[in-house]
């Protein structure tokens, strides 16, 4: 593959739009002002921008001047998430959050400038074989973007033989990347379990059903969920964070709330947690006279990686990072991505950057003193360049 064009004159401009996102961010589907922001530099490239896909989703389009470019089936996507966090941060840089408790604080600055910088590469030196969409995707924290951008035809009106995505990685030091065939992401869906008693007087125990001791032993069986049903060469997680109940010491509740989360990498777990969920709610509820409703709410599928895509994006991860320094099997992560939902309607693959400074992991992801490492934008944006040329020479042409 020929060398891409220079990313040297733009770092300085995406470092200084990357920290001013930063300085600005805004909450699942409130980034009116990063999409504008985004849609202008995308704009002075001179490609064709469609905003407000999936509410405050921005999405251009590159044709390169390959003599197939036009066929709609050599077209990838390439996508970034926009929104931020509802934290509260603890950094003191200058371009600190400007927004009281809100925070981009698992890197969403970065991966949209990474993409701004692909964006660009490919813009200057257009001569591949296809067409690249551009997807920055808002509401990815919770509130299922990706699925909603699908639900407004991302996918129909912007037909991709396959789409990718990239997520910065603090465990991971900066210049190594890491992918892998399959499961790379969980699961995750929400829970809630409200524990039905009887109230009455903190002194006369006897004539109530206090269900708070209910909700503590329905807490403490539900932890036998993972280490006494699941395959221990599985992987799944349940945690319970947040009891509710009561509203003075000496009145026994009618009722208690338990709200959890479970996570998995596979379906069969995941159903096999839910049925356990259930089943120990109701019947240790029964054993202490009280009952218990589960309420299963659906969050996010498992982001399942396609082989054909992820052994693609190892191989160019190994030609941007070299061997030693891009993992090809990378352990999967317990956290979810929306991006599951892409990969559940078109072929593609989820990827790793590493983020920590010095060699070393870096603060974790949603940490109040989290933010993104500027020294791996180039890197970034230069791989999604190397991605689309090298698709549209070796995979592309299988369309």
């Amino acid at each position: 593959m020929q060398s891409p064009p220079d990313l040297s004159p733009y770092i300085g401009k995406l470092i200084q739009f990357r920290r001013d996102l930063h300085a600005h961010p805004e909450l699942k589907f409130e980034e009116t002002r990063t999409a504008g922001q985004v849609a202008a530099w995308l704009e002075a490239l001179g490609l064709p921008v469609h905003r407000g896909m999936g509410g405050t989703g921005v999405v251009a389009t590159l044709r390169g001047t390959g003599p197939d470019a036009g066929d709609p089936r050599r077209a990838i996507g390439l996508r970034a998430d926009m929104d931020a966090l509802p934290v509260q941060e603890l950094n003191a840089f200058d371009h600190a959050s400007a927004n009281p408790g809100r925070m981009h604080a698992c890197g969403h600055d970065g991966h949209t400038a990474m993409l701004l910088g692909g964006a660009t590469l490919l813009a200057k030196k257009p001569d591949f074989n296809g067409t690249v969409h551009f997807i920055f995707q808002p509401g990815e924290e919770g509130g299922a973007g990706a699925r909603k951008m699908m639900e407004d035809g991302l996918f129909d009106r912007f037909p991709v033989q396959a789409v990718f995505g990239l997520h910065n990685w603090p465990a991971l030091p900066a210049g190594q990347m890491g992918v892998r065939v399959g499961p790379i992401m969980g699961s995750a869906n929400r829970f809630e379990i409200r524990v039905r008693g009887k109230g009455g007087h903190a002194a006369q125990p006897h004539t109530t059903i206090d269900p708070i001791p209910v909700a503590c032993a329905i807490v403490g069986q539900l932890q036998s969920l993972v280490s006494r049903t699941v395959d221990p060469l599985d992987s799944a997680v349940l945690t319970i964070g947040k009891i509710e109940s009561g509203t003075v010491e000496n009145i026994i509740p009618d009722e208690a709330f338990i709200y959890g989360t479970c996570r998995t990498l596979g379906d069969a777990t995941l159903q096999q947690l839910i049925e356990g969920i259930e089943r120990i709610s109701t019947h240790v509820a029964q054993a202490h006279r009280a009952s218990a409703e589960v309420i299963i709410k659906p969050g996010y599928p498992t982001t399942v990686n396609h082989p054909r895509e992820a052994r693609f994006m190892a191989r160019v991860m190994a030609e941007a990072v070299g061997e030693g320094n891009a993992q090809a099997d990378v352990l999967p992560a317990m956290t979810a991505e929306d991006f599951g939902f892409m990969l559940e309607k078109v072929p593609g693959a989820y990827g790793w950057i590493g983020n920590g400074p010095g060699g070393k992991p870096g603060v974790n992801l949603h940490n109040p003193a989290y933010d993104f490492n500027d020294d791996i934008l180039g890197l970034g944006a230069g791989f999604w360049d190397r991605l689309a040329r090298e698709w549209f020479v070796s995979e592309g042409a299988r369309a």
